[in-house]
């Protein structure tokens, strides 16, 4: 039975929301996990905002030809199936094995996904009607675009599953963070921690930002010692009187 989608904190989407995937990984790999970048996740359009949601889960195998077929369209074991049961602020996370010889989405399809609401959609394989793609609004990230449909390279099997995307395993429920330098999850288990670590992060490199801009040497200052974090910690007393 799929995995029912637990609904994301709006609090906890605001403060993602100013948190770059950089800084996400370099939290995550202080806490020991180095592989949550999914390769080859790259915006299809630039300037896509940052968007951040639950993971919604769809996997591809390699083609067969007795269940790669358009008839396979219209099976209750389909992509179109799989998109009415996504909830309004996920971002669907389909592993297509790295194929880039066969669009698993086009326009039809995310048109549909965009009117009910999800956020985003993130894959390691590619779309196809790439110009109708980008006519819907859906934000997307992929490895590119092919004309050719899915059945002509992948058998579509279930959906809120784990699955590998991009080279990282993706549960159902993770948080998937993703902005011009790709897509970041963080697990669900972690979420909490990892945020507030992050927005943190984000505040103090914004300082160092400004010390550097104002001619500040790098030695001593990122990372700070113990003198310049103490300068960084009275200046955030002094903002919050």
């Amino acid at each position: 039975m799929p995995i029912e989608t637990l609904p994301l904190d709006a609090k906890t989407v605001e403060q993602l929301a100013g948190v770059s995937t950089a800084t996400l990984t370099t939290v995550l790999l202080k806490k020991g996990l180095r592989n949550v970048w999914l390769r080859g996740t790259r915006p299809l359009r630039p300037g896509q905002p940052r968007v951040v949601g639950r993971a919604f889960t769809l996997r591809f195998v390699p083609a067969r030809e007795d269940l790669a077929t358009p008839e396979s369209w219209s099976s209750p074991i389909s992509t179109r199936a799989a998109i009415e049961t996504m909830p309004a602020g996920c971002v669907a996370v389909v592993d297509a094995m790295g194929c880039t010889s066969a669009g698993i989405f086009g326009d039809i399809l995310c048109s549909r996904m965009n009117k009910r609401g999800v956020a985003a959609l993130v894959t390691d394989g590619v779309v196809r009607d790439v110009d109708g793609v980008l006519a819907t609004g859906l934000p997307v990230w992929c490895q590119g675009v092919a004309a050719p449909p899915s059945v002509a390279g992948l058998t579509f099997v279930n959906w809120q599953e784990p699955i590998g995307c991009g080279g990282v395993a993706v549960f159902p429920n993770d948080v998937v963070v993703v902005d011009a330098d790709g897509a970041v999850l963080i697990p669900a288990a972690l979420l909490d921690q990892v945020t507030d670590a992050s927005v943190e992060q984000e505040r103090l490199e914004g300082w160092i930002m400004g010390q550097v801009e104002a001619g500040a040497a790098l030695p001593g200052l990122y990372p700070p010692n113990a003198e310049n974090r103490a300068r960084y910690e009275a200046a955030v007393k002094a903002a919050h009187r």
